[in-house]
């Protein structure tokens, strides 16, 4: 079957995991707790990071969760904050956190849309930061659709963010690809009906994300190969 559009997922799809989540962790943790390094050693653990050695647990609720979910985890040690302040502290040091991209991003963007297919973005990060990110990578305007956990569609693992995506590009969800560096983004994918292809640029093994995965690739350079070894 024809692929006509293609939906991503942006933090460890996009941009490599490791170097923008761990330092954003740091930041966010010394910030909130004053430069104490120890008292965010602690509450770094509850939420699957290691301050020390600056690394993620592989189930650490950052990787796929929404800002609002870390904010749940956060909030026993942050008591004098509302979830919606520290929703806010989430998102201001996200949207300073660096970026490395997964391949030189604009280049393969615009190989993509030469072949006439329609993109997007469907991130779990809030939908400020991730235009952000987007636009200082300078490929904000390569997409179609873009989407945060807040942007009114839902968050991943439902398939309420890829349908929307869909229905604004006006294509099939079975002529549509949801790529993805977690599982989270492939349940999605499953969900809505999409074609799904898995990445290695995050936390996931190949081994998690094969059995929902139609294909697991290193990154997302592979993908103008995939699509030309589909026919």
């Amino acid at each position: 079957m024809t692929i006509d559009a293609i939906l991503f997922d942006k933090d460890g799809t996009l941009f490599e995991f490791g170097a923008t989540w761990e330092a954003w962790a740091e930041a966010f943790l010394l910030r909130a707790t004053g430069g104490d390094r120890v008292r965010a050693q602690a509450i770094g653990r509850e939420i699957g990071f290691d301050l020390a050695t600056r690394r993620f647990d592989p189930d650490s609720v950052v990787i796929a969760g929404t800002p609002a979910e870390v904010a749940r985890e956060l909030g026993p040690h942050f008591p004098q904050m509302t979830p919606a302040a520290l929703i806010d502290m989430l998102n201001e040091e996200a949207e300073c956190a660096p970026q490395i991209e997964a391949v030189p991003l604009a280049a393969f963007l615009d190989g993509l849309r030469g072949r006439g297919l329609r993109l997007g973005v469907a991130t779990n990060d809030a939908e400020v930061p991730a235009r952000a990110h987007l636009g200082a990578a300078k490929v904000l305007d390569r997409f179609d659709f873009i989407a945060g956990f807040d942007s009114g569609y839902g968050a991943k693992p439902e398939p309420g963010p890829l349908l929307a995506f869909c229905a604004a590009v006006d294509v099939d969800p079975a002529r549509a690809v949801m790529v993805g560096d977690s599982s989270h983004d492939l349940h999605a994918g499953r969900a809505a009906g999409m074609i799904t292809l898995g990445v290695l640029t995050g936390m996931a093994s190949a081994e998690d994300l094969a059995p929902d995965a139609d294909a697991v690739l290193p990154d997302i350079g592979h993908i103008p190969a995939w699509l030309a070894a589909r026919g």
